[in-house]
C-alpha cells in the first residue's frame, strides 16, 4: 500500500520508481502510527481512571502508563521515521514449501493434550495437569524421551505453580496434590 508523492529531487537516495524527483511513501506506516496512538492514549486515559489505594505508593496505574506511553513513543517515532522516508526491509522470505499440505495430525494431537489439560486441571491441579501439557505437547511435537519430557513437564508446572502462588499470590488449584505442595 503505497503512493507515490511529487517532492524535490534529492539526489539518487530519495528517488522511486517514478524517476527523478518521486519517492515511494508508505502509507501503511503511517496507518500503524495511528493505531498504536489511539491505543496508547487510549491505555493512558484508561491507567488514569483507576481506582489506588493509599497504601500502595507504586499502584496499578504505573504499568498501563508506562506502556500507553512507550506506544505513543513508538507511533511518533515510527511517524517521523516514515516522514524521513525510512521503509521497513521487505522480508526475504522462510524455508517453508508452500506446497506441503499441513500436518493435520499434529494439530490433532496438540488439541487432543489442550482438551486433556482442560478437563483434569480442576481434578488433578495444576502441577499434574500441567505437567501432561509441557509433556503432551512435547509428544506431538515429535519428541520420543517421554521420560525427560514428563520430567522438565513436572519441574516447569510444580516451579509455575509455586511461582503465582508463592510469588504471586494468585491461588491456583493443587487438586490431588492438596497438602503436599
Amino acid at each position: 500500500m503505497s503512493t507515490e508523492v511529487e517532492t524535490p529531487a534529492a539526489g539518487a537516495a530519495g528517488e522511486g520508481p517514478g524517476g527523478p524527483g518521486t519517492r515511494r511513501v508508505d502509507a501503511a506506516q503511517y496507518g500503524l502510527a495511528a493505531v498504536l496512538l489511539v491505543v496508547g492514549a487510549y491505555t493512558v486515559v484508561d491507567a488514569a481512571t483507576l481506582e489506588v489505594g493509599f497504601a500502595d505508593p507504586v499502584g496499578p496505574r504505573i504499568f498501563p502508563f508506562v506502556i500507553g506511553a512507550g506506544l505513543v513513543v513508538t507511533s511518533v517515532l515510527l511517524a517521523v521515521a516514515t516522514a524521513r522516508g525510512s521503509r521497513p526491509e521487505p522480508e526475504a522470505g522462510e524455508d517453508v514449501d508452500v506446497t506441503t499440505p499441513a500436518d493435520w495430525r499434529t494439530v490433532l494431537k496438540l488439541v487432543g493434550v489442550i482438551l486433556l489439560t482442560i478437563a483434569t486441571v480442576t481434578w488433578l491441579g495444576w502441577a499434574l495437569a500441567g505437567a501432561i501439557l509441557f509433556a503432551g505437547a512435547a509428544w506431538a511435537l515429535g519428541s520420543r524421551t517421554v521420560v525427560r519430557d514428563v520430567l522438565v513437564g513436572l519441574v516447569l508446572a510444580v516451579g509455575s505453580w509455586y511461582g503465582f502462588v508463592v510469588g504471586l499470590g494468585i491461588p491456583l488449584t493443587p487438586g490431588v496434590l492438596d497438602g503436599i505442595l
